[in-house]
């Protein structure tokens, strides 16, 4: 129990010079959840904050790459420094830790909470503006132990698709949110269109509407449409995720939305 006690006043330590500790989650996979902690991560940095990323997604961490990271953390005596990425964006990531990045991390619940504890008990941050961490898919046992680990989890950001189970999984991660007392910030829709590249018609490939009858039914607010945009993929595998005009004019509007709910 004494060691509990000590674990989580080492974490409330490291990360003490954090202003802002956000979540970012999905009721489901394959939702583009880490290409939009990305995007969001360098629009942040690209404003003139300080930003750093915990990719907490252990089975698929993408996080690194996405953000052009390829160095180890380096480990000190007085903890781990996670490397830096992308306009300076601090990334920490069980990715980088294997030999190779092919190699599958078969741990357990209880181990992976024990992992998590270790970690962050370990990472010197240092003076960060936002946290943010990338979730894995769904409302189990890593988003509880985030939200029991993390002292003062500032909010949480929910990405779905337009389709009606996406809308679903998003309901209930709305109320995971809520009971757990961490605010939801909002929702953002991902490959909400795709744009016919021959008439620039939008073609709504999932449905229509689910970010809509979310803000609707849940009360909270639609943080933005991101089109399903080949681009983007193109970017996340350089190590560089802006580079389309549209997608950062979309994720302007994104973190507007959020700055404005710490206003």
């Amino acid at each position: 129990m004494e060691q509990q006690k000590d674990i989580n006043k080492e974490i409330e330590k490291r990360l003490a010079s954090v202003k802002h500790k956000l979540v970012v989650l999905s009721g489901k996979g394959g939702v583009g959840k880490s290409t939009t902690t990305s995007c969001i991560a360098v629009t942040l940095a690209k404003r003139g904050y300080k930003v750093g990323v915990f990719d907490y997604d252990f089975h698929g961490p993408a996080i690194p790459r996405m953000l052009g990271v390829s160095g180890r953390p380096e480990i000190t005596e007085d903890g781990i420094i996670p490397p830096e990425g992308i306009m300076g964006i601090k990334v920490f990531s069980v990715g980088l830790l294997l030999s190779d990045e092919k190699s599958p991390v078969i741990w357990r619940g209880p181990l992976k909470y024990n992992v998590l504890r270790e970690f962050l008990s370990k990472l010197e941050w240092g003076e960060l503006d936002f946290l943010l961490f990338d979730l894995p898919p769904g409302t189990g046992d890593e988003a509880l132990n985030i939200a029991q680990t993390i002292p003062g989890v500032d909010g949480a950001i929910v990405v779905t698709i337009p389709s009606e189970v996406s809308r679903v999984a998003v309901e209930k991660s709305v109320e995971f949110c809520r009971k757990l007392n961490i605010k939801p910030l909002g929702v953002i829709e991902n490959m909400s269109y795709l744009v016919c590249p021959n008439c620039s018609h939008r073609i709504e490939i999932f449905g229509k509407g689910g970010g809509e009858k979310i803000m609707e039914e849940e009360g909270i607010q639609l943080l933005g449409k991101i089109a399903l945009e080949p681009a983007i993929s193109k970017a996340m595998d350089s190590g560089n995720p802006l580079t389309d005009s549209k997608i950062v004019e979309v994720f302007d509007e994104i973190v507007d939305k959020i700055l404005r709910g710490f206003s």
